[in-house]
């Protein structure tokens, strides 16, 4: 699937009101059953070295970890870039930490992949 730019915007728009909002099952919507994210904040918050949560179900754990943890939890999006099957978002999250996330996209729409960089 070849991601447009406006498909990349809404996506990216939603994906952030959902973060914000802090509504799990609106952020979850975003992604497919078998996907895979991969994170530091990961490695860190689920004690997992390689930082690598896989399927849906243990998705939706670590995000509902994470949003125990950082209550104030809030992203900033500061760009959106995207690709032939891809996007990237950029933003800025509660801690002012600057935030690139690479999510590959099927031909559903749904993010199969995520690989999480931090600056800070």
């Amino acid at each position: 699937m070849i991601v447009t730019e406006d498909r990349a915007r809404e996506l990216a728009l939603d994906w952030v009101e959902a973060w914000n909002t802090h509504n799990l099952d609106r952020i979850m919507s975003h992604y497919a059953e078998d996907v895979i994210l991969i994170s530091p904040v990961a490695a860190q918050l689920l004690n997992e070295p390689s930082g690598t949560v896989t399927g849906k179900e243990a998705l939706r754990n670590y995000f509902k970890k994470g949003l125990e943890v950082y209550p104030d939890l809030k992203f900033e999006l500061l760009d959106v870039m995207w690709g032939v099957s891809s996007v990237v978002l950029y933003y800025i999250n509660q801690k002012g930490t600057k935030t690139g996330e690479f999510m590959e996209v099927s031909s559903t729409g749904k993010v199969t992949k995520v690989v999480a960089h931090y600056n800070g």
